[in-house]
């Protein structure tokens, strides 16, 4: 009788150390995709702020500038449910701005241009890297939240499922090869 008392003890602490790494993993999936959303933030607003300075700079044509800046201050000031499309916008524009290399080349030989294109290059090469760093922390957390155990114990306790963020972010071909 009391072997088997100490066997059940031995199991169920043993299922309680399981669960507890189990919830302290997720709970390290969880700030690694906080982490990574901030990072994703930051770039954004990077890539927004250097866009509108340039659209404000009179580098570029009014048109253009005109363009670059709507989608750039949208784009900054974008609630959370419409900023997946304020940014998808601010990419469009951004491919249109910058869609012939000789665009790229009159931004360049403006005074300052140079600067400002690498700066741009710059933060829109980095938006594609932060968001995927993004959905792989989310992909992560999902694929363990979606286990039996953590459905069934509640280890996730009340953190709101975690969305990747899926937006148009495919940088303007002249302007990334060209610093390339």
């Amino acid at each position: 009788m009391t072997a088997t008392l100490i066997w059940i003890l031995v199991a169920l602490l043993a299922i309680g150390l399981y669960l507890s790494w189990t919830a302290g993993r997720l709970d390290r999936l969880h700030v690694r995709m906080d982490a990574a959303r901030a990072a994703l933030d930051a770039q954004l607003l990077r890539r927004a702020s250097v866009a509108q300075e340039l659209a404000t700079s009179g580098v570029l044509d009014p048109a253009a500038s005109i363009v670059l800046y709507e989608a750039a201050h949208a784009a900054r000031q974008a609630e959370e449910e419409q900023r997946e499309v304020a940014e998808s916008e601010l990419s469009q524009a951004l491919r249109a701005v910058f869609a012939e290399p000789a665009q790229v080349e009159a931004l360049r030989e403006a005074p300052g241009g140079e600067d400002a294109a690498h700066e741009l290059a710059e933060a829109v090469r980095r938006v594609p890297m932060a968001r995927r760093f993004h959905n792989d922390a989310v992909g992560a957390a999902r694929r363990l939240r979606e286990h039996r155990k953590v459905r069934w114990f509640r280890l996730a306790g009340h953190a709101p499922f975690p969305l990747a963020f899926e937006m148009d972010d495919e940088p303007p071909a002249a302007l990334v090869e060209r610093v390339a």
